[in-house]
């Protein structure tokens, strides 16, 4: 998006399902993306907001589920989700450091926009997922203010950049430039259109995993530079699945588990000291904050089609990792550490797949 290249303009097609008409997360309709990026000398880093829809979130909640792939991260507000099912704030990605700071402007944004919040009703679950981008950034430096977060929420649109942007902007992956990418898939059920789009911030993986449509790009980039990453894998990968399909909390916590196939196609392992964080929110069902009535109807998928959603899920995934690297860029960060994008080697990469 943005008029940036993507993975399939490399003519790289990740998986059999047709996309949405913008390839992206934003195709589930009213969800919307923001940014607020730092870029100077060792700073670079970010925020990136998530809407799952444009009205109040507090007052009316969407269904959502979170699932814990490799739980070394500090992700807030997982808790609440797990135990209620929704969701009812907007998703906000950072660096580690930064989510105490993240935290508390979301909460003032919620606020700011609801008065009744710990006066006439209960509090607010702020949802603060994050990665470590300290190899780039300047991590100690507490760089991410409280107006960051309102900047990045008040830019949210359908349009978002990808790559090295946002939270995205100081993070890695497999040890190249990692970042922001987002893909989606479309579904049919009863002759009737739907979609799952996801959202990666990858900051994960070691150089000789990578796997790109079944080829190992990593091996042939190391080879190409003569280097063997000896350094374990510590870094992470937020994933934010969202949908219009009508899923139950249960349903969403399923599909999210699929995550992991796609993560492993493009080479992951999980490792020890890496955080995976899945939340999954689906658009269709809605929680009035003041339901009146004692019951109420949803909707739900039929359990034997979920097979679909399951190929979506790791489909979107797959491309929303790789759509995270092409788009970024070279960048030089903290204490001149350098990681290269893969653009830079994506030739050599695609001619060595066809020899």
């Amino acid at each position: 998006m943005k008029n940036q290249k993507r993975i399939r303009d490399y003519g790289i097609t990740i998986g059999n399902m047709d996309t949405g008409e913008k390839n992206s997360i934003t195709d589930i309709e009213g969800v919307k993306v923001g940014h607020f990026t730092i870029n100077k000398d060792s700073v670079k880093t970010g925020i990136t907001a998530i809407l799952p829809h444009s009205g109040n979130l507090f007052k009316e909640k969407v269904f959502a589920s979170s699932h814990v792939i490799n739980g070394f991260g500090k992700t807030m507000g997982t808790i609440q989700i797990e135990e209620l099912g929704t969701i009812e704030t907007p998703i906000i990605l950072t660096n580690t450091l930064s989510i105490g700071a993240a935290s508390d402007a979301l909460i003032k944004y919620m606020l700011n926009n609801n008065e009744d919040i710990g006066l006439t009703t209960g509090t607010v679950n702020p949802i603060v997922c994050e990665c470590n981008d300290a190899y780039l950034n300047d991590i100690r430096g507490s760089h991410i203010k409280k107006e960051h977060i309102f900047k990045a929420i008040e830019s949210a649109d359908d349009e978002f950049e990808e790559g090295s942007v946002g939270a995205g902007m100081g993070m890695s992956c497999y040890k190249l430039k990692g970042g922001i990418g987002t893909a989606s898939r479309v579904l049919k059920f009863d002759n009737k259109e739907y979609k799952i789009g996801s959202l990666a911030l990858t900051n994960m993986g070691k150089k000789e995993d990578l796997i790109i449509n079944g080829t190992p790009a990593g091996k042939i980039i190391s080879e190409k530079d003569g280097l063997n990453d000896e350094e374990s894998d510590k870094g992470s990968i937020i994933i934010i699945l969202s949908t219009d399909i009508p899923m139950t909390e249960r349903q969403l916590k399923r599909i999210s588990k699929r995550s992991v196939v796609g993560l492993g196609r493009t080479g992951s392992y999980i490792g020890n000291g890496s955080g995976e964080i899945v939340i999954a929110f689906s658009t269709a069902n809605r929680v009035s904050h003041y339901e009146k009535e004692e019951i109420i109807d949803i909707k739900m998928l039929n359990e034997n089609y979920m097979d679909l959603a399951f190929r979506a899920v790791a489909e979107c995934t797959e491309e929303a990792v790789l759509n995270s690297m092409i788009t970024a860029n070279t960048t030089v960060g903290r204490g001149k550490n350098v990681r290269y994008s893969l653009k830079d080697y994506l030739d050599i990469i695609i001619k060595k797949s066809k020899s």
